[in-house]
């Protein structure tokens, strides 16, 4: 499952710098705050956090029916993720599906890679979410604000990736690879560390939106679309970070 197609952004295709332009609360008790997409961010974690546990035993339980239940639920979690980028006000209904369709997902994903690397999903969770809480305990303590320059840099090599990824799939098709993406190596594993730390600062990108929601008194519902494009980033770590931590495994194996 690639990042190309759910979780491509261009300045971040779901919180982006022109969100908030067209949608304003005429009341200041029904805007957004940031602790309430704060809270909203944790419960699609864990509608995500229970879903995967039932993907996880479909997969070990039915084998291939969970597989196709796998693929079945990301082409519908891309669906909901497109009507809930366009259709903001849905985000009260379409994110609480969507993580529980990404979340079997990711449930069905961890059990296939847990199966041929032992202990690997533990540690890719852990990682992932220390990376969340470190980020945003920084992003506090700091008082760091977002520039042009920064934002440029990582939307530009979040375009860059989803660019290759885009062009590995097409080239698969024809029995053909991007160089280098799955050669393995140091220098596979220095593009993955590359592409998990570009994914990490895109949620510094998506703190700092969501701020911007709150002060620009965003409706209430803008709670649910930034907690949304919170699990959206936080999805493609974890499956970034799980990538790395097998390809690691693998040279070890090797070796």
């Amino acid at each position: 499952m690639e990042k190309s197609a759910v979780f491509g952004r261009n300045e971040n295709a779901v919180l982006n710098s022109h969100t908030f332009e067209k949608v304003r609360s005429t009341k200041y008790t029904d805007a957004m705050t940031i602790s309430g997409a704060v809270n909203k961010t944790a419960i699609l974690l864990a509608i995500v956090t229970v879903s995967a546990g039932w993907g996880w035993l479909v997969i070990n339980l039915a084998g291939s029916v969970g597989v196709v239940w796998a693929t079945l639920a990301m082409f519908a979690a891309l669906i909901l993720a497109l009507i809930t980028s366009a259709m903001m006000q849905a985000a009260p209904i379409t994110a609480p599906l969507y993580a529980f369709l990404e979340g079997s997902v990711l449930g069905c994903v961890s059990a296939l890679f847990e199966a041929e690397y032992p202990g690997i999903v533990t540690n890719a969770v852990f990682l992932t979410l220390g990376t969340l809480l470190g980020l945003l305990i920084i992003y506090r303590v700091s008082g760091y604000h977002v520039t042009t320059q920064f934002r440029a840099g990582v939307v530009s090599a979040t375009l860059a990736i989803l660019l290759v990824y885009s062009a590995n799939i097409v080239l698969r098709l024809f029995g053909l690879e991007v160089p280098f993406i799955h050669q393995g190596g140091l220098i596979e594993i220095g593009l993955s560390l590359f592409v998990v730390a570009i994914a990490a600062l895109n949620l510094v990108l998506d703190f700092d939106l969501i701020e911007g929601g709150a002060r620009s008194l965003a409706p209430k519902y803008m709670e649910w679309y930034c907690a949304f494009g919170v699990m959206v980033t936080l999805i493609w770590l974890y499956i970034e970070v799980l990538r790395l931590l097998a390809i690691l495994a693998s040279s070890r194996d090797d070796n």
